[in-house]
């Protein structure tokens, strides 16, 4: 039993590399068969990727490079894990589709929202690429806008190695507490950094709640999408 039919997840680029530079395809397998095992059970599924385990367009800026341009390498970076995704999901016997904001004829599909809705419905996974395809960016905002256009019920935001929101950062505070629940409202007048607060607003704007969650703890993919109480839930009410 399942809390809904489509789903947005957001997966960090991080989790891709296991928290290093390139990619485990350990981790990615172990990912990719409980999105399988999700879409096996008559779950539609969309997937924004991030690429933080290749470029990160911020901090390739801090060192000198033209922000715009390194966001477009950061941009590539989520297609090569688009891909990595795409296979391994398809050894586990789910058909998938990539889409992605950049044209790339060879290698995906461009970004078509009604497209993207139909392969949903026959049961493919469709795995979003390339960001919003414009620099400044995050995929974090790209994740609440094609949860939007898509017509998903919920964002389910996959961190690597966070189990949730907390009030300060639990890697450099021992202390930090985690929230269990918050409102938008609640989240931005905290300035709390776990998602964009572009996305947050977009989201909140529209009344699209978010489920932060460890994508590190095996079958938590599968507990968000069935509504287990886990991570912290972001909504528009208390």
């Amino acid at each position: 039993m399942t809390a809904y039919d489509r789903v947005l997840l957001k997966l960090s680029g991080e989790v891709f590399g296991g928290g290093e530079v390139g990619l485990d395809l350990d981790v990615i397998n172990t990912l990719a068969a409980e999105i399988a095992e999700v879409a096996k059970g008559g779950v539609q599924i969309a997937i924004v990727v991030g690429g933080g385990n290749f470029f990160r367009g911020a901090e390739l800026q801090q060192r000198g490079m033209e922000r715009a341009r390194a966001d477009y390498m950061g941009m590539l970076g989520t297609v090569m894990n688009c891909l990595a995704l795409q296979d391994l999901i398809e050894k586990h016997g789910v058909e998938t589709r990539v889409q992605t904001a950049i044209t790339m004829g060879q290698v995906a599909e461009p970004y078509i929202p009604r497209r993207a809705i139909r392969h949903m419905e026959k049961g493919r996974v469709v795995i979003f690429g390339a960001g919003a395809g414009m620099p400044f960016f995050s995929t974090d905002t790209v994740a609440a806008q094609r949860a939007l256009e898509t017509r998903c019920e919920v964002i389910l935001m996959g961190k690597q190695g966070v189990d949730g929101v907390f009030d300060s950062d639990p890697k450099t505070n021992p202390g930090a507490v985690q929230f269990d629940r918050l409102t938008y409202d609640e989240y931005l007048a905290r300035d709390l950094k776990v998602a964009d607060a572009t996305g947050i607003a977009m989201a909140r704007d529209n009344r699209m709640d978010m489920v932060f969650f460890n994508l590190s703890t095996p079958g938590n993919i599968v507990r968000a999408v069935r509504g287990d109480k886990i991570g912290t839930l972001v909504s528009s009410s208390a």
